[in-house]
């Protein structure tokens, strides 16, 4: 009767552990399969100036604060920032989980209900905007020169990523910022095991029909794609 009640219990505890065996393998596989594959192998050159950047594990799309199309800095303050800013060239857009972005500022302090909530979609999002005076192109800062049409589709696409509130941004008001020149955003969309920064990325490129790869959770195949 023991050695019945044992198997049975192992023969319960395996099932799901080979589910999660092949969830992972089918996520890895996923990875190596789409990520080489590219899309847009010919997007069309113009004069708008963007990168997209990376610190290596997250990537940012970087636009400039104001041309003649669009000022982002009527959308999202310099006031919100810690540092109070008075100018800036440059902002930085990056999509990712609200309570990630807001609760984990060290590996450290990740908790199993963050990391839970995250790969599943089960909390909502935010957007980090950081400002920059300067980018220098380097291998995690990739230099892109886009179309007014096609820059119109990309700011479509991060104006449909924010939550607005009396026509702005909505700003959260944190001291889980990174520095003085950053603010975090209310965002639409949950983030996921296959929907996360990286990808919202290719969104993005991809709706600005800038070369990029088919889907990558990863940094390092978007950089590459990039040009």
């Amino acid at each position: 009767m023991r050695n019945k009640l044992i198997r049975q219990t192992c023969f319960a505890l395996w099932i799901p552990l080979e589910l999660f065996i092949a969830l992972v393998c089918s996520y890895f596989l996923c990875i190596v399969t789409f990520s080489p594959i590219e899309i847009n192998t010919h997007p069309k050159k113009g004069k708008v100036t963007m990168y997209v950047l990376s610190n290596g594990v997250h990537t940012d799309l970087v636009l400039p604060v104001n041309t003649k199309i669009i000022n982002w800095e009527h959308f999202f303050s310099f006031e919100n920032t810690r540092g109070k800013i008075q100018s800036a060239n440059w902002i930085a857009f990056g999509w990712g989980d609200k309570g990630f972005y807001l609760n984990t500022p060290t590996w450290g302090d990740l908790t199993f209900s963050t990391a839970f909530k995250s790969t599943f979609g089960l909390s909502s999002s935010a957007l980090h905007v950081t400002y920059y005076d300067s980018i220098k192109k380097s291998n995690l800062a990739h230099k892109l020169t886009i179309s007014e049409k096609d820059y119109q589709k990309l700011i479509l696409f991060v104006k449909n990523t924010m939550v607005k509130e009396k026509g702005k941004a909505k700003w959260i008001p944190t001291e889980a910022v990174y520095g003085d020149r950053d603010a975090f955003y209310d965002a639409k969309g949950n983030y996921n095991l296959f929907y996360n920064c990286n990808t919202w990325v290719i969104d993005g490129l991809d709706n600005a029909n800038q070369q990029t790869c088919f889907w990558t959770p990863l940094s390092e195949p978007i950089l590459h794609h990039a040009n």
